[in-house]
């Protein structure tokens, strides 16, 4: 007898329907086939003992699963319900007669229980784009795959319950996602706030421009500056994400397994901070079947590279592309899949290999020949494409031992908050735009004009500074925020001389 049900594969962050088609004739024998990988390949085994510990029996027959389209790589353990299923109702053990109207996924235990499974969300989204009526998967991740309005979601325990689905016509418990109701209950305060930083009332400002445009950021400072800490804090000011943002940064962490159990949406920005030993491949994506890097998982959020002369330069060089497109594309010789990657980069780095530079104080000093080879490890092209960079010079005593609290995180994320819905609107008529920092040529010289004062400032700046286009560039950019932060419709000389001072490694001394 022959049946067809039906699971799905995840390539990037959208799916694809599998139709695993099971026959069982007369004779011995398993065959599975349509590229499956290992995990797939060791399912008969879990499938077996599941079966046998529910008190139904894995058929002693020729059995052969086809997984179509044959030609595409499927991996991972989430179709041992699809297979199990498919071989039940194969072997006429049970009756399945409408089997074919949902999508089935899960990993199988010994007991027969279930185990949640990764990229539940691009299946649902797939699902009901290709009209199925339902969706069967482990209970954990039933309220990822909610999201999905118009479509049924069972979340299961076992898969005892699947076969009374199926078989007895029992009832499941449809898991139902109130998804603008989840999300806004969900925009919960980041445990970090900026009130709790003493001083730093220069960075804290650098911060906020930062944050209002979407800007990327390095801070150079010796150790015990406040690098990291106020790194940290970053999220706390940011806008919070809209749902079209919360709905592609779930995908994204859907599809690697990211998401918490029994979680909708997403309503946090991420923050990530991966170590400096990370590799390539790590950090921008792929992999023999690829899968997102660090930069796709900060999506929407921040990406904190700590210590940045210590990742390899080979690592921070592959990051220009995605820094510049906002969307890194890994090819394969069969496929290509597309992540997005619109993050905002905060940097930190010491400004020498000893972490003291030009201090005469400092307790270990370098050599100039020392000096420049660990700043050499960031490459010019890299720095043109980081707007602010800022110098973080450690708190005296009587700054920190300051009883009186700082500017709180909310009251930040107002005014950012402000200056980007001005952006939004500034923008609202351009899809692939939505904050200051995305903006192409063409945006910058319709958007941020200059009086003649302003330009002969900055002709004055990119003369004496030796600056390149793109510099000239994000200078005007991160002005353009200046003014959005001021409520100003045009772009004053002040706002012109703040972003100037924004380029610390432009300035001699630093890079040579």
């Amino acid at each position: 007898m022959l049946i067809k049900v039906y699971g799905s594969a995840v390539f990037g962050v959208e799916a694809t329907n599998i139709t695993v088609e099971v026959n069982v004739d007369s004779g011995i024998g398993y065959h599975l086939v349509g590229l499956p990988d290992n995990a797939i390949k060791e399912s008969s085994f879990r499938i077996q003992a599941a079966l046998k510990n529910i008190g139904l029996k894995f058929p002693g027959k020729k059995i052969t699963v086809n997984m179509a389209p044959a030609d595409l790589r499927k991996e991972g353990s989430a179709y041992d319900l699809t297979l199990a299923l498919g071989i039940l109702t194969a072997s006429s053990q049970i009756k399945a007669p409408n089997i074919d109207e949902y999508i089935i996924m899960g990993e199988l235990s010994l007991d027969g229980g279930l185990q949640p499974i990764k990229g539940a969300l691009p299946i649902a989204i797939k699902a009901k784009e290709d009209g199925f009526k339902g969706f069967i998967l482990p209970k954990q991740n039933a309220k990822e795959a909610a999201i999905v309005d118009g479509l049924e979601v069972y979340g299961v325990e076992n898969i005892t319950e699947v076969i009374n689905f199926f078989d007895k016509g029992k009832t499941l418990e449809p898991t139902i996602l109130n998804t603008r109701e989840e999300f806004y209950k969900n925009l919960e305060h980041p445990k970090f706030d900026f009130s709790e930083v003493k001083g730093q009332e220069s960075i804290k400002r650098c911060m906020e421009i930062a944050a209002a445009g979407g800007h990327n950021i390095i801070m150079i400072g010796p150790p015990g500056s406040g690098k990291t800490m106020l790194a940290k804090r970053l999220p706390s000011i940011l806008p919070p994400m809209t749902l079209q943002e919360a709905l592609e940064t779930t995908k994204i962490h859907s599809v690697v397994g990211g998401v918490k159990e029994n979680t909708g949406l997403m309503a946090n920005r991420p923050f990530r901070s991966p170590h400096h030993t990370i590799s390539d491949v790590a950090l921008v994506g792929g992999g023999a079947y690829p899968q997102p890097g660090e930069i796709s998982l900060s999506h929407n959020g921040v990406l904190f590279l700590d210590e940045l002369p210590e990742f390899k330069r080979s690592v921070l060089e592959v990051m220009r592309q995605p820094l510049e497109d906002r969307e890194v594309t890994i090819s394969r010789a069969k496929f290509t899949v597309t992540y997005p990657s619109s993050f905002m980069l905060v940097a930190s780095m010491n400004p020498s290999p000893g972490g003291y530079f030009n201090d005469p104080d400092a307790p270990v000093t370098s050599s100039p020949s020392e000096m420049q080879r660990y700043l050499s490890k960031i490459s010019g092209p890299l720095l043109d494409r980081i707007d602010i960079h800022i110098e973080v010079t450690p708190m005296p005593f009587d700054k920190l031992s300051e009883e009186r609290r700082g500017e709180s995180s909310a009251e930040i994320r107002e005014r950012v908050t402000k200056a980007r819905e001005k952006q939004a609107e500034r923008f609202k008529d351009i899809d692939y735009i939505h904050y200051n920092a995305q903006m192409d040529v063409k945006q910058i010289r319709k958007f941020c004009e200059l009086d003649e004062a302003s330009k002969t400032l900055l002709k004055t700046a990119m003369e004496k500074l030796n600056l390149s286009a793109r510099a000239y560039d994000r200078i005007l950019k991160v002005s353009r925020t200046i003014a959005d932060l001021e409520n100003e419709d045009n772009i004053s000389n002040a706002h012109i001389s703040e972003a100037i001072q924004y380029r610390s490694l432009d300035r001699d001394g630093w890079l040579g």
